[in-house]
């Protein structure tokens, strides 16, 4: 059985974030509009150099041009632009199944919940994307001992989201890494979230992705730190405060044992190190506590500005 979901008492938006998706752009479109009749579809162009925008336009959905490329950069703009009670967020690749939006849609109203992601099925079954499944394993891995359970797949582009969730969500990242930003942000604010798998087939013969393994890849894991130091400082500056105190303590072991024996240090510099470790370990421990004070701050900030919305 189908679902098709009349979104008529609510108004509904599909947002499509595509740079040169011309060979796929209009079968999502068609294929949002079966299934979400009412919805209104919008494509952000993000300096395509192909037809994309042309193709959109004669899909039927209102085309919006962002000149800087960037996903998160889109989708930041979205969130400002588009006004709506519920927002469905994909990709114009044709890797997503728009009939499984509606269901989607009606975990997310049923539940109560801020947001639903889609959890991808078969990512790692395509050679093409061995690379790109390897990553996504460690990467939630990582997630999941960093900011806690909640999500298996954090890089998903599929979700739907309320007006409550996107108007409070701080976009930062410029690229893919924004993905990872919507689920701390998630997490941080212990937000009602809910994942249900979704199918995640092959791109079209003459679509390509704009995913680079290796640099998105360093691009992720550097925003997973910034995102680590802002939302848990403590626990990051704590950790470098621990390596380095036991380093200046198992330098320091030599030295104390001769200056036991024979009441003399002949390993000055040594000394010296383990004492400017020491003094980093204590920096590190008062760093920790005055970025972790403005942190909590800025999530009760943030979480007032979420419970001013209207969900």
């Amino acid at each position: 059985m189908v679902l098709r979901m009349n979104t008529s008492q609510n108004k509904t938006v599909v947002l499509l974030p595509c740079r040169n998706e011309e060979p796929t752009v209009g079968e999502v479109i068609d294929g949002f509009r079966e299934f979400l009749p009412d919805a209104t579809i919008y494509v952000y162009d993000n300096a395509s150099t192909d037809r994309t925008a042309l193709k959109a336009g004669e899909a039927g959905a209102q085309v919006i041009f962002e000149p800087i490329p960037g996903k998160g950069r889109v989708i930041r703009r979205m969130f400002a632009d588009i006004d709506a009670d519920f927002y469905v967020i994909a990709d114009g690749d044709a890797t997503y199944d728009p009939s499984e939006a509606p269901l989607m849609l009606k975990t997310l109203r049923e539940g109560g919940y801020d947001m639903v992601s889609g959890s991808r099925m078969g990512i790692a079954e395509n050679r093409v994307r061995k690379g790109h499944a390897l990553g996504n394993k460690i990467f939630n891995f990582l997630y999941k001992t960093l900011f806690g359970s909640g999500f298996t797949d954090i890089f998903t582009g599929y979700r739907v989201c309320t007006r409550r969730f996107v108007k409070s969500f701080p976009a930062v990242s410029s690229g893919f890494e924004v993905e990872t930003e919507l689920s701390v942000h998630a997490s941080q604010l212990r937000l009602p979230v809910a994942e249900i798998p979704v199918t995640y087939g092959a791109r079209p013969e003459g679509s390509t992705s704009k995913l680079r393994t290796f640099s998105d890849g360093l691009k992720i894991f550097k925003s997973m730190l910034v995102l680590l130091k802002e939302n848990r400082p403590f626990f990051l500056f704590g950790s470098l405060a621990t390596v380095f105190f036991l380093t200046a303590v198992g330098i320091s072991i030599p030295i104390l044992v001769t200056y036991a024996e024979t009441g003399l240090v002949p390993r000055l510099p040594t000394a010296i190190l383990a004492m400017g470790l020491i003094l980093l370990c204590l920096l590190s421990v008062l760093s920790g506590l005055i970025l972790d004070a403005i942190a909590k701050a800025r999530v009760e900030a943030k979480r007032l500005i979420y419970l001013q919305l209207s969900k």
